[in-house]
């Protein structure tokens, strides 16, 4: 593995009735405090409720920012920079799941900064800080809740970009009560599945050595979520399944797992192109595109790497077979397991056909003409897995 210095400043609340440190935690930072959110989910389950009741025991000075969309958009990110500088908020709370708070991250670069915030998400300009801000999770998928990164679309300009300002944009603490995650629609639930599935098989694709704790961390995440989610799907309200779900979600993503290498992330790229042309949910293209990358990418020297994921995580015995055969094998249980908990497997279940796949297969290619830290991809291979994902 590589050499690695490993820093995450975010303090994590985690449990039941864990909403009582808010207050102590907002108040090291000032009374002027933004909360954003989404649709609104959070006023009809009592969490917007029980929020403000915690802000008003410390008068607290309350400003608020609704509406973030599902892939939060550069034009609700300056809404909040502007409510930010116009009443001097001294610290944002974000209440919800990874879209509220990659919005979050990108209010807080922004409201300390001249600079328009698109220019820093595309890399054409940097900032050197940002407002405190802290979360109350309410969805478990993206680990935004623990780490640095952000991805925020244009939908002017139909692109989508992942982006973070190390160490600005960690929150300065994360609130998670799986009580606030029992109310999760069954779709919302299944996408989140996927999403942090996703996050850990990043990982697992790389190109360093010598990284068995690393391994097995990856291998332990997947096989809990795989033993858990279809208990947590027959019963949406149970509390043990929520609480393993939520935490293997902040886990998969709070750079613990890839200490010493970088992973792959070509899937996200390929379904951030997909997702700023069609706004189709995170998770649902993921479930799409995962597999499809894999059996791109397989070839004889990389297939011991999926071998190894298919006997380890899926039980595939690889008796009397080839690596080659083991590694599909594998790749098809990871399908079939996605499909057994209801998430799509073709992007025509979005309505998408192959009039987008161009237009796609371009965005993949905007910041770099080659993507993907295990095997280099191009635009053609983009067409190639999008053509295999209809």
């Amino acid at each position: 593995m590589d050499n690695f210095t490993y820093y995450n400043p975010t303090k994590l609340i985690f449990g039941k009735g864990q909403l009582d440190a808010l207050p102590s935690e907002i108040e090291q930072y000032g009374k002027r405090v933004l909360v954003v959110y989404g649709g609104g989910s959070i006023k009809q389950n009592g969490i917007y409720d029980n929020i403000m009741k915690k802000l008003e025991e410390m008068d607290a000075v309350i400003f608020e920012l609704s509406g973030v969309e599902p892939n939060p958009r550069i034009s609700t990110v300056r809404k909040g920079v502007e409510i930010c500088k116009n009443e001097n908020i001294d610290v944002i709370l974000a209440v919800g799941g990874g879209s509220t708070i990659d919005c979050t991250k990108a209010i807080a670069v922004g409201a300390k900064t001249d600079i328009d915030m698109w220019d820093i998400i595309t890399r054409k300009a940097r900032a050197e800080d940002a407002l405190p801000f802290g979360t109350v999770l309410t969805l478990a998928a993206t680990g935004s809740e623990m780490n640095a990164s952000s991805v925020i679309t244009n939908w002017e300009t139909n692109e989508k970009y992942g982006w973070g300002l190390r160490p600005y944009t960690f929150p300065k603490f994360s609130i998670l009560d799986p009580m606030h995650t029992i109310s999760v629609p069954r779709d919302q639930t299944i996408y989140g599945i996927v999403d942090m599935m996703s996050h850990v098989l990043e990982h697992y694709f790389h190109q360093a050595t010598n990284t068995k704790v690393q391994d097995r961390f990856c291998e332990g995440i997947l096989t809990t979520i795989i033993e858990t989610a279809p208990k947590l799907l027959d019963n949406l309200e149970s509390y043990e399944h929520r609480e393993t779900i939520m935490l293997s979600g902040t886990l998969a993503l709070n750079n613990m797992l890839n200490i010493g290498f970088s992973g792959d992330w070509a899937s996200h790229n390929l379904e951030h192109a997909v997702s700023a042309v069609h706004d189709i949910p995170h998770g649902g293209g993921l479930a799409i595109i995962f597999p499809n990358w894999m059996k791109h990418v397989l070839d004889d020297d990389n297939a011991p790497r999926f071998k190894q994921l298919a006997v380890r995580v899926f039980n595939v015995d690889p008796t009397g077979k080839s690596d080659e055969e083991v590694a599909l094998e594998g790749i098809n249980q990871l399908r079939a397991f996605w499909t057994s908990i209801g998430a799509p497997a073709s992007l025509t279940d979005y309505d998408i056909d192959e009039s987008s796949v161009e237009s796609m297969a371009e965005k993949t290619v905007t910041m770099s003409a080659e993507y993907g830290g295990f095997k280099k991809l191009n635009k053609q291979d983009s067409l190639a897995i999008f053509q295999a994902s209809l």
